[in-house]
């Protein structure tokens, strides 16, 4: 039920900010144009936001089988046999552990810092140019944090380091570059 009332209620918050933009501005060819922009700025972090939430909620309700995937890219157990890079895995559960649940605490900061930043800028999509650069702020941060985690915790470290490009079943590198192309472009909106 929450799902399927989440795109009407997000459509009509954007039609209500782009005709009482058009109602206040008038009608000549720029009426409405920067709240229009902004509005789409605010919907794009709030999509965001809402990604990164079901990522976190998807990484804590789902422990196990999400922890099980950060193990195995650790200990390097599906990548090529015989690789020289064997002696980069980790194969100790105490690392595992902590490395896991520093990702899950990654990921729920930057979903915080896009609801916050979301919020802002929602409260100023009417208000002056300078006043709503500002309230991005926040967004931004968060924007840029998840951009970093993706980059850094999986593309780099996990893809990289831990060679998890060679494995079949434990290779997340590919959504990892769709969630840094998708936030990446977001930021560039954004900003």
């Amino acid at each position: 039920m929450l799902r399927t009332l989440k795109f009407p209620a997000i459509f009509c918050l954007a039609l209500f900010f782009v005709t009482s933009a058009n109602a206040q501005s008038g009608s000549g060819a720029l009426a409405g144009r920067p709240v229009i922009l902004r509005t789409a700025k605010v919907l794009l972090v709030f999509g965001s936001a809402c990604s990164l939430t079901i990522v976190v909620f998807n990484n804590v309700t789902d422990y196990g089988s999400n922890y099980e995937f950060v193990r195995h890219v650790l200990m390097m157990d599906s990548t090529l046999p015989g690789n020289t890079g064997m002696r980069r895995a980790i194969n100790s559960p105490a690392i595992h552990t902590p490395f896991y649940i520093s990702i899950i605490g990654w990921e729920a900061l930057t979903m915080l810092f896009c609801w916050v930043g979301g919020v802002q800028m929602a409260r100023s999509v009417r208000g002056p140019a300078d006043e709503f650069h500002r309230a991005k702020r926040m967004a931004i941060a968060g924007l840029a944090l998840s951009l970093l985690m993706w980059l850094l915790a999986f593309l780099t470290v996990g893809g990289e380091w831990f060679l998890m490009w060679q494995s079949k079943t434990w290779n997340g590198q590919e959504a990892a570059f769709r969630m840094f192309t998708v936030i990446g472009i977001v930021l560039m909106f954004v900003a």
